[in-house]
């Protein structure tokens, strides 16, 4: 479990410009698919970020399992939480399979070399990523989608409680952009993780996520369960335009249709 009790977060070195997320007060909970949704620039982005350790709060506290994040140890922390960055930038050429790798690393001893089910493990998340057959290629050579791809796959390596997915789908075709988005589905119902995903793609959010947050000018402005607050009023509010909202049977999700 994440809490975030009263956050706040500027940037610059000053912190003398507006907030880019204030006073938030929000739990994720085991088992729960949270979409955070809202206009550019409203501070997703920097919430995860805030939920990861990446970043301190100015104001307030985020902390996992009732702990402050500020007193995990960065190992200890990085095995409960794996962030899956909105942009990848990999200068060295590592091939794909060093990559995925990496998520192996805050489970080994200091020095030692990842082991037999290690490499087990990080097979078995290529090959279920649609990835294997980018194992080998370097990271310097492949698409931005490809990249995203591995760099889910060494999420899935970490093995962690909490996966924290940041425009997780941006790069992707629809194909992987559904693969990826059912792994991370999988692993809430199957095993009672925690996702939480930044996402653009209303109707991608309201198939796969069970719980939203709704941001807006650094605030949350509707949070709850999917069938709750994915509603037309919210969304007006939170994108200024008018929208049509319908049930699929088909895929069990209400669509949105943006309308003039």
């Amino acid at each position: 479990m994440i809490r975030t009790e009263d956050v706040s977060y500027t940037y610059g070195d000053k912190k003398a410009g507006p907030p880019a997320v204030e006073n938030i007060t929000i739990t994720f909970e085991p088992g729960h698919f949270y979409g955070i949704i809202g206009p550019n620039g409203c501070g997703k982005s920097t919430l995860l970020d805030l939920l990861c350790g990446h970043s301190e709060p100015d104001h307030g506290s985020v902390s996992c399992n009732g702990r402050a994040l500020s007193a995990w140890g960065k190992k200890a922390l990085a095995r409960n939480i794996a962030l899956v960055p909105q942009s990848v930038f990999l200068n060295f050429p590592y091939t794909a399979r060093e990559v995925v790798t990496m998520g192996r690393y805050p489970h080994l001893p200091r020095f030692a070399a990842p082991g037999a089910e290690d490499i087990d493990i990080v097979d078995a998340v290529l090959d279920r990523c649609g990835a294997k057959n980018l194992a080998d290629r370097y990271m310097t050579e492949l698409s931005g989608g490809e990249k995203q791809r591995i760099v889910f796959a060494r999420s899935l390596a970490q093995n962690t409680p909490v996966l924290l997915l940041d425009e997780p789908c941006a790069n992707l075709d629809v194909r992987y952009a559904l693969l990826l988005m059912d792994i991370a589905a999988e692993r809430v119902k199957r095993e009672k993780r925690t996702v939480v995903a930044v996402m653009h793609d209303i109707n991608l959010a309201a198939r796969y996520c069970d719980h939203l947050v709704f941001m807006k000018s650094a605030a949350i402005r509707a949070a709850g369960p999917t069938r709750d607050v994915l509603d037309r009023a919210i969304l007006g509010d939170i994108f200024g335009v008018d929208v049509k909202l319908s049930r699929e049977p088909s895929i069990g999700a209400t669509q949105v249709v943006f309308l003039k």
